[in-house]
């Protein structure tokens, strides 16, 4: 298994738009620095037009192609017992943007949602309580997923990436790495609905504009939530995100999402990724599945 350190992160941006996997060489891996890197070299004021770069190269990047995913969302209360909830995901994309449809828990408990992202984004929700599919608006966005979960809707959306209001902040470095950081803005109709969110700040890696860490901001600017990648996976010559964490910081709680098994490169009809397909029900792929180990 490959740890972050060494490998470059486009496959975390791509598995939270629901795009397709992006394919990258790992870096190569040198011997562990003694002594702290030197700052890096930044003149006068950021510049907005290198923020934007690096935000519409991320917009762009990835492969086409069609995924599925089981993986479970460890619920991991600072007090508390730890509970796991089983989960799959098929990805692919349409003319709007990235697709995802997921399906969380079993039986009674079952939930689904159907998140399209892009400039017109928009996410359905179904449950096997009422067996309805119905839109989510804004507040909703910001509900768990799954009861006591830490992971909303908005986390894996992640829909501002598409929002026009930002500030580069500049380069500052990234567990060893440089990175763009940029703060996005929500537009006045959202921030409207729930004004709770003041923005997001994004830490883009140089060289691959992949995101490798996510920060919810609340009103004066203090951090809320952060969404960080643990570490990645091969899966034949693509790399994919293997566990990331969805951290509260006011409570501590954390909900851990882990990938078991992939299966990539596949083919789906266009009708599983329509809003009112969400009440079928949906067999894992015939393509053999490449399982992880422990």
């Amino acid at each position: 298994m490959a740890r972050f350190r060494r490998v470059p992160a486009a496959a975390w941006r791509a598995f939270f738009l629901g795009a397709s996997l992006a394919a990258v060489p790992p870096l190569p891996a040198g011997p562990a620095p003694t002594t702290r890197p030197p700052d890096l070299a930044q003149f006068g004021a950021p510049d907005p037009a290198e923020g934007r770069k690096a935000l519409e190269q991320m917009r762009r990047q990835g492969v086409a192609g069609n995924y599925y995913l089981e993986f479970q969302l460890r619920v991991m209360p600072r007090r508390g017992e730890e509970r796991r909830i089983a989960a799959r995901l098929w990805g692919g994309r349409n003319d709007e943007g990235p697709l995802t449809r997921v399906s969380l828990g079993a039986g009674a408990d079952e939930r689904r949602l159907l998140i399209q992202n892009g400039p017109r984004s928009a996410v359905w929700r179904w449950s096997a309580a009422d067996r309805r599919v119905g839109q989510l608006g804004v507040r909703a966005l910001f509900e768990p997923v799954m009861p006591g979960a830490d992971i909303t809707a908005f986390d894996l959306q992640m829909p501002f990436l598409y929002w026009d209001d930002f500030s580069y902040e500049g380069l500052t470095r990234f567990r060893g790495r440089p990175a763009h950081v940029i703060v996005l803005r929500p537009p006045p109709e959202f921030a409207a609905q729930h004004p709770a969110l003041a923005g997001v700040r994004v830490h883009l890696d140089t060289q691959f504009n992949a995101l490798v860490q996510t920060e919810l901001l609340g009103l004066g600017g203090a951090v809320t939530k952060t969404l960080s990648l643990v570490d990645l996976k091969k899966v034949g010559d693509q790399w994919i995100p293997r566990t990331f964490d969805i951290r509260d910081d006011a409570t501590r709680n954390k909900t851990r999402f882990d990938v078991s098994a992939a299966a990539l490169g596949l083919e789906f009809s266009r009708l599983l990724f329509e809003p009112a397909q969400l009440d079928d029900d949906v067999r894992p792929p015939a393509a053999a599945l490449v399982r992880f180990g422990p």
